[in-house]
């Protein structure tokens, strides 16, 4: 059990499970397009096993019965995403009425069960035909997710309960961009750059849009991670101060204050879009909540042969999770009273926080990662960090990006070959700690 009850968290806090499109949707029919994530799966070497994402967990046909499972938990919400290429086929353009067709089932399925609908707009998953026009390294790119984000308000916006734009553009500029590690897979510092703008200058084109159309609620969803030096030396220290300025502080500063911060702007030097500076008051718009998710800490250490950007990540000497990740919900409770105390402050929710796990439903080891996180974030409620809810990542076992399917994050056991659905006891827990059982 988690050891610990709904009102430890105060009255109106929410409870939710989240997941995403391409992780859990399969269902590449009925108009969808191509995505960056479908031709990255398809390239060998990409993704382990050369597993993709085309059927998943077959969420397009079985959201009904994944529904049932949020509700049968006690969650009060649902935190999914919209498969922008499903909804938009060339990323622009003539809608997809199957696409709409199928959210409007999704989000009405929701209403009916009780559940609160959380979506994001963007889950990596860019139409195919918009990164062969350069995708996030180009800056028109702001102007396609405005005009996706307003048909999304137009169609869906008044059943919404919260809507955010982007989900962890750390992934979406440098993981993708900068490390190759994600679809469109490139390792390019100029590109990088570029798409460490124009995510946000997108983030900030998608809230007018939302905005102007009357769609409430609004945030973004921010990855972080708590950076510390691998040793005491000066240069261990810098580089964590690196690695912490992309990682944390320029999208912290992006959306929070208007504002880059200068030790990553020198490093990007010319790479940065020209006259970028003119768009941080729109990247630096009001917004309704900001939504963290946290998964670990990083260790890093000073390595010269890197470039500019000259850090390297280090093993720990903790515990850690199936993905090799350290468990530290010392790090989740320390980075949500840094960003209280030093940005605007805003209200937050923990918008995905889980660990993988070996198979199986005895999962006691993933148990205790979630009521140790839980614990951290009563403790950062208590000492008056307005935290508003908590979504555990993931509802299901699902497509874990490049390790495909090796990494099982699921409160709920999917059987990939026969798609059975069997609660963990860890998504028992939850479902004793909800409902009062």
């Amino acid at each position: 059990m988690l050891g610990l009850r709904r009102s430890d968290f105060g009255p109106g806090f929410i409870f939710g499970a989240a997941t995403a499109a391409y992780q859990i949707e399969g269902g590449q029919t009925d108009g969808r397009g191509p995505s960056i994530w479908d031709s990255f799966a398809s390239t060998p070497g990409n993704v382990l096993g050369g597993d993709t994402g085309a059927v998943a967990c077959d969420h397009y046909h079985r959201w009904p019965e994944d529904l049932d499972l949020v509700r049968d938990g006690g969650f009060d919400a649902y935190r999914f995403s919209f498969a922008w290429p499903r909804l938009l086929p060339d990323g622009t353009g003539t809608p997809n009425g199957k696409g709409l067709a199928f959210y409007d089932r999704l989000i009405d399925g929701m209403l009916e069960r009780g559940i609160k609908p959380f979506a994001t707009l963007y889950h990596w998953d860019l139409p195919s035909p918009l990164q062969d026009r350069g995708g996030w390294a180009n800056r028109d790119v702001a102007a396609w997710f405005a005009d996706y984000a307003a048909l999304v308000a137009r169609h869906f916006g008044d059943r919404l309960w919260g809507l955010a734009t982007i989900n962890e553009p750390w992934c979406v500029a440098f993981l993708s961009h900068y490390l190759g590690k994600h679809a469109p897979g490139l390792r390019d510092i100029r590109a990088t750059a570029r798409a460490m703008h124009h995510v946000l200058l997108a983030h900030g084109t998608g809230l007018a849009a939302l905005r102007e159309a009357g769609v409430k609620n609004l945030g973004i969803v921010l990855n972080l991670e708590k950076a510390e030096p691998a040793s005491a030396a000066a240069e261990d220290a810098l580089a964590a101060g690196l690695w912490d300025g992309v990682f944390n502080r320029w999208f912290l500063g992006g959306v929070l204050k208007a504002r880059y911060p200068a030790d990553i702007v020198e490093r990007f030097g010319t790479n940065l879009p020209d006259r970028w500076e003119d768009d941080l008051e729109l990247i630096g718009r009001p917004l309704d909540w900001c939504g963290i998710n946290y998964y670990t800490r990083a260790l890093m250490k000073h390595a010269p042969e890197a470039g500019a950007l000259p850090f390297a990540r280090v093993d720990g000497p903790l515990e850690t999770t199936e993905s090799g990740w350290e468990i530290y919900p010392e790090g989740l409770l320390s980075l949500l009273q840094r960003v209280w105390d030093e940005y605007p402050r805003v209200p937050l929710y923990i918008t995905e926080n889980g660990m993988a796990d070996v198979p199986g439903v005895d999962d006691p080891r993933r148990t205790r990662f979630y009521a140790d996180h839980l614990e951290a974030v009563r403790q950062a409620r208590q000492a008056g960090v307005d935290i508003r809810g908590y979504f555990a990542w993931s509802l299901l076992d699902n497509f874990e990006w490049a390790e495909g399917y090796a990494k099982r994050f699921g409160l709920v056991e999917v059987d990939f070959a026969s798609q059975k659905r069997t609660p963990r006891a860890s998504y028992r827990a939850f479902q004793a700690m909800l409902t009062d059982r």
